[in-house]
């Protein structure tokens, strides 16, 4: 399974990817929405793990961008915003879940894993 993580910060980010990857995912990572936007554009993914607060823009335009090209990836997003209306942004943007940081990383990776199933079902729909 290949996911794209979408973190600037070194530590979180060295985290998750080492969790994950112990997981058994294969984990793309980008830094800044420019590299964001390159990657989704690039290759599909599995999931994509998404921080909203990124040096060079908001990880909204990466949702809206996959949107608008009509990517179905599942996004989770992670972010220190802890209000509702981030929350409920990014669901009507595309996220499929929303995990607000500090998280536990098994949480994460159980988020993760039911997005990713959530996208199986769904690629499953649209081919039967």
């Amino acid at each position: 399974m290949r996911l794209l993580l979408v973190e600037d910060n070194p530590i979180i980010g060295n985290a998750v990817r080492d969790h994950l990857c112990a997981d058994g995912w294969s984990v793309d990572w980008s830094m800044n929405l420019e590299s964001a936007t390159g990657a989704v554009a690039a290759e599909p993914r599995d999931v994509v793990l998404l921080d909203l607060r990124l040096p060079d823009g908001s990880g909204l335009d990466v949702l809206k961008l996959m949107g608008a090209r009509g990517d179905s990836t599942p996004v989770v997003v992670i972010s220190a915003y802890d209000q509702l209306s981030d929350q409920i942004a990014a669901m009507r943007s595309g996220a499929v879940d929303y995990l607000v940081k500090p998280f536990a990383l098994a949480e994460m990776a159980a988020r993760v894993r039911k997005a990713a199933m959530h996208g199986r079902l769904s690629r499953m729909r649209d081919v039967g």
